[in-house]
């Protein structure tokens, strides 16, 4: 796919229309708030790996309504002091994986949590061991418009309150500092580091790659290609419906919780993304409050974005932040 979306200098000063809730604030104060009514309880427990340079913890901690969440917790091998901290999200449909796989950050002598994502972890990698017991109203297949009648029983509600208490169950353990908690994930792990990012203010950098989650206006009407396409789809049997569902999404769009970032940030888009088109990505780069921002453009990707090329860009520029 060519070029489809706005051009760079349009991206750049392009601002989403998107509608921000009167009650945002309260209703996010409100979902944390009854979320801490529940012991965080953050279980870490040794993993058996055959690694010699990185040690593996199977965690469990309480996320949204007490529900047990899982992650995987890895050290470098040998630790002894407090590391900086760096917790990841994943993409749509993928889990937590095998606790093998994914140590770049350990590598480079940081704690790493990952967490898995509610009711994922069986369309890619290595699977996933979270499930999601809440049900839903009827919805289209896929999470998007689970829960989509009400702000209140949306799916990404549980996710991005989940999120919150991981980075609570990761800052838990002896061996993170917390004063030097990174975030980061990529597409809809991006759009996860984004609400994480405007929901917990002392983060010392944001790492949101080709995030989804954003601009939903223009997301679900931008372009066809799924999980976006969810939402057109389920309006097209649900018709009338159009102005409901997008106040829900309003309450869960990566531009709001963007406008509330007050930590260092470190974005990418890619210009030929039509998961994730440009212009909503551009859309909370723009949005994100604090100063100290870049972003980082890949003219001729896809949804893949940037790839390795961005993970060494993210590993030279967390240096400055933990």
């Amino acid at each position: 796919m060519a070029l489809f979306d706005l051009s760079l200098d349009e991206l750049r000063a392009y601002r989403s229309e998107s509608a921000e809730p009167e009650d945002f604030d309260t209703f996010w104060d409100k979902t944390l708030r009854q979320a801490r009514e529940h012991e965080l309880d953050a279980r870490f427990e040794p993993v058996e790996t055959g690694l010699s340079t990185v040690e593996v913890y199977d965690v469990t901690f309480a996320g949204f309504g007490g529900h047990p969440v899982k992650g995987w917790l890895r050290l470098p091998a040998g630790a002894t002091e407090p590391l900086p901290l760096v917790v990841e999200f994943i993409g749509y449909g993928g889990g937590r994986g095998l606790p093998h796989e994914n140590l770049l950050w350990a590598s480079t002598g940081r704690a790493h949590f990952t967490m898995d994502t509610r009711g994922q972890g069986s369309a890619w990698g290595g699977g996933g061991g979270t499930p999601d017991p809440v049900g839903a109203a009827p919805a289209y297949p896929g999470f998007m418009t689970r829960g989509i009648d009400a702000p209140e029983n949306y799916y990404y509600r549980r996710v991005f309150t989940d999120a919150v208490r991981a980075v609570e169950a990761a800052r838990s353990h002896p061996l993170a500092d917390a004063a030097r908690t990174a975030v980061t994930g990529g597409s809809q792990g991006g759009g996860i580091t984004l609400a994480v990012g405007g929901l917990v203010p002392d983060l010392v950098a944001v790492a949101p790659d080709v995030p989804f989650l954003c601009d939903f206006p223009r997301a679900v009407v931008l372009t066809d290609r799924h999980p976006y396409r969810e939402i057109g789809l389920f309006l097209k049997t649900h018709r009338g419906r159009s102005a409901d569902v997008l106040r829900t999404l309003s309450y869960f769009d990566g531009v709001h919780f963007a406008a509330r970032g007050r930590a260092p940030a470190l974005f990418s888009a890619a210009l030929e993304d039509e998961t994730c088109p440009p212009s909503t990505v551009f859309a909370a780069f723009n949005a994100w409050a604090q100063e100290d921002k870049a972003i980082e453009v890949y003219d001729f990707n896809d949804h893949e974005g940037g790839g390795p090329f961005q993970e060494a860009a993210k590993v030279r520029w967390l240096r400055s932040y933990a």
